[in-house]
Formats: C-alpha cells, sequence, structure tokens
C-alpha cells in the first residue's frame, strides 16, 4: 500500500477520496461510523449498539447507517425484528475506506476533506418570509 503522503500528493487518488467524502462520507457522524467500521471490520451490530460504543444519539445514528446503507458501504439484514449493520463486503468498497482512512493521517488531505463535509452540511438558504 502507498504511504500516506505518496496517496494524497496523487492528484487522481486525491479527487477520488474527496468524491467518496462528498458522495458516502457527506457528514462528521457517517466519517466516525467509516472510522468504526475501519477499526472493526468483522462488526455486526443495531443501531443502538453502535450509537452507545460511539457515544451518539440513537436516531442519529440509524438515519446515517441508512444512509451508508444506501451509499452501498454498509449492508442491513433483519435478524428477529431489528436491523444489524455491517461493512459490506466489497473489496473495492474496503480498500477505499482503508486509502480514506490512511489519507486522513495526511493534514492537508483532512484539511480538504473536512471542508467537503462542511460544505454538504450546509443549509440552503429560505426562502418563505
Amino acid at each position: 500500500m502507498n504511504s500516506v503522503s505518496e496517496s494524497t500528493d496523487r492528484p487522481v487518488e486525491t479527487t477520488l477520496l474527496l468524491d467518496f467524502v462528498t458522495e458516502k462520507v457527506n457528514s462528521f457522524i457517517k466519517w466516525d461510523l467509516i472510522r468504526f467500521f475501519h477499526d472493526n471490520p468483522h462488526a455486526r451490530d443495531t443501531a443502538e449498539n453502535i450509537a452507545r460504543y460511539t457515544g451518539r444519539d440513537v436516531r442519529t445514528i440509524q438515519r446515517e447507517l441508512d444512509g451508508l446503507v444506501t451509499a452501498g458501504v454498509l449492508d442491513v439484514a433483519e435478524v428477529a425484528v431489528v436491523n444489524v449493520y455491517r461493512l459490506n463486503d466489497q473489496t473495492d468498497t474496503r480498500h477505499l475506506i482503508d486509502r480514506f482512512m490512511d489519507a486522513c493521517h495526511n493534514r492537508q488531505f483532512r484539511v480538504q476533506a473536512i471542508n467537503r463535509v462542511i460544505q454538504a452540511m450546509q443549509f440552503s438558504p429560505r426562502h418563505d418570509f
């Protein structure tokens, strides 16, 4: 695997990883969830337990987990009437997550990624007044 500086010095790789942020990891909570599943690649758990592990509100975690399922990063299965989430088995997705987490050690990349998340979180102006 490339070193952090090599992976983030290449414009194509940086663009690919920043697109991953924009399209799939478009909130800081999703970023935390990506990190959680990266660090625990065999985890299969409920939103309630994941919320407890990450120190977040269950409803918020549920919404963000479902967003990652829609984005194709996680899989969900119903087990005994509860949803159980896990990292999907797609090798390309897992490698992309590995490269993203590796690139996050590079300050320049991390600043760019944070800016992408902030831009994605901004609300559109209200036009109802």
